[in-house]
């Protein structure tokens, strides 16, 4: 495929420009610092085929209007067009942070109506929108913690962190100043519990739980983990990142949970990926509540007002309130589904994970056999002994269309193959990836090499894995081309 240069004409344009309405001797008045001396360097084609380019770069790329996107531990679920629709609503769009309060009480009213709901949802009765994804809600998370230890005069510094737990958790630890320590899991998948009670002692801050588990696993021993962190003084956080299992079946505030990070880019359908935007919002419970970033959103007797007397505040974390268009998407989001549509959604995730994992069981290795949540992992171990890696297995899933799962994580299972699949995929799409899956194991038996040697059929072969990473490029220049 042609870049847009290489389709440049001289003379083509795609464009109409109005008559230019400023005073030529305004325009000569601006300080040189304001001008452009060089040229823009804008190719230059019709308007057709300024599209169809556009249009055929998007046909390239996979995206969740073109399929399913089985990523482990990302909720990657459809986002109805409708959460568009009333984000772009001037009033939410053309408005301001520094607007007087008193012209943006539809916008306060929103964040505080969702963040009554986000209560509700997680039994925790104040939140903080201010964290733009989900790591951020973590290191806010843990801020708090640090806040809320100092103010009771205790320094401690360790975070218990389960092997089975996202994967960015050891790292928000380190960024706030604690140390993190590992806790293993047992032959279940599950905390193990004599080990968590021999590391906690009255030195740990915080018990970070991702539950469900990055395993698909529910950690059926809560109330005892609750227990042992709240038996010596510490604070247990959930990792919100696989709370769409359980929307509408438990409020993590009422099974012992003291802070919950919200991934608004993931469970709430709001566009998850390309680096955002995203929220990160955060519940906690009431003596924790002092703590949270300023301002908070309150209603009051003349309205809906930004509260910044907060005397105990961490302080800000985010310019302004937080990223206000993904608070109207996930609003909306709420609003559609309502409560007892919610709890469908955990339900029909459930079900479809375990639908997939029941289907490829036999065509995979699957290390824990009981019932998964809404996501569960396979294993590439079987495959590996004919020189098939879990890698080629992804790239051999290019070929057919589909994305690829998370792979090689979490680390404790050997080629990992994490698969979740949301409750937006229909069965007929669930069948389609499971004929994929299905076929890829035959022919790593009987062809490996035709696995191995994948993708063939997509714009760009095998990459390597290395210097793509190391040397990142993704903005195209003239001066790149040539070279």
């Amino acid at each position: 495929m042609k870049t847009i240069f290489e389709l440049s004409k001289r003379g083509k344009k795609a464009y109409t420009l109005p008559k230019i309405d400023v005073p030529l001797e305004l325009l000569e008045s601006l300080p040189p610092r304001f001008r452009r001396v060089d040229s823009l360097d804008l190719p230059e084609v019709s308007e057709v085929d300024a599209v169809r380019h556009w249009t055929g770069l998007s046909q390239l790329n996979y995206h969740i209007d073109k399929g399913i996107y089985p990523l482990g531990s990302c909720t990657m679920k459809y986002n109805p067009k409708i959460n568009e629709e009333t984000a772009a609503l001037t009033g939410f769009s053309e408005i301001h942070p520094l607007q007087d309060l008193s012209l943006i009480q539809g916008a306060l009213e929103l964040m505080y109506e969702l963040g009554e709901m986000m209560c509700e949802i997680t039994g925790l009765p104040s939140i903080s929108f201010q964290p733009v994804a989900g790591a951020h809600g973590e290191i806010t998370g843990l801020m708090l913690a640090r806040a809320y230890f100092d103010n009771r005069g205790e320094r401690r510094e360790i975070i218990l962190v389960p092997d089975s737990a996202h994967g960015t958790n050891p790292a928000s630890s380190t960024l706030s100043g604690f140390k993190p320590i590992k806790v293993s899991s047992n032959e279940r998948g599950l905390v193990n519990i004599n080990e968590l009670v021999e590391k906690m002692d009255e030195n740990v801050a915080v018990i970070m739980l991702t539950n469900p588990n990055t395993l698909g696993l529910f950690e059926s021993e809560l109330k005892r983990i609750a227990e042992i962190a709240h038996n010596k003084g510490g604070l247990l956080y959930l990792d919100g990142a696989n709370l769409n299992a359980l929307l509408g079946i438990i409020k993590p505030g009422k099974a012992g949970f003291d802070i919950v990070h919200l991934n608004l880019h993931k469970t709430f359908s709001t566009p998850h990926g390309g680096g955002g935007p995203g929220g990160g919002g955060l519940t906690v419970r009431e003596d924790i509540a002092p703590f949270l970033p300023v301002p908070l959103v309150k209603k009051g007797k003349e309205g809906y007002y930004l509260d910044y007397n907060l005397p105990s505040s961490i302080g800000k974390i985010h310019s302004f309130y937080g990223n206000f268009n993904v608070l109207v998407k996930a609003y909306t989001y709420l609003l559609m589904l309502g409560s007892k549509g919610l709890k469908r959604v955990s339900e029909n995730a459930i079900i479809n994970a375990n639908y997939l994992k029941e289907s490829l069981k036999d065509d995979y290795e699957l290390p824990h056999k009981q019932p998964a949540m809404h996501e569960f992992v396979l294993s590439g171990s079987e495959q590996l002994k004919r020189g098939v890696r879990t890698l080629d297995i992804a790239k051999r899933l290019l070929d057919l269309g589909f994305h690829a799962p998370t792979i090689y994580f979490p680390q404790i299972v050997h080629e990992a193959l994490m698969i979740e699949p949301t409750e937006t995929e229909s069965k007929e799409s669930l069948d389609h990836f499971i004929d994929a899956m299905k076929l890829i194991a035959k022919e790593a038996m009987d062809n490996p090499e035709k696995v191995k040697n994948a993708p063939v059929n997509t714009p760009v072969r095998r990459l390597d894995e290395v210097k793509a990473a190391k040397e990142l490029k993704v903005r195209y220049t003239r001066k790149e081309n040539n070279e």
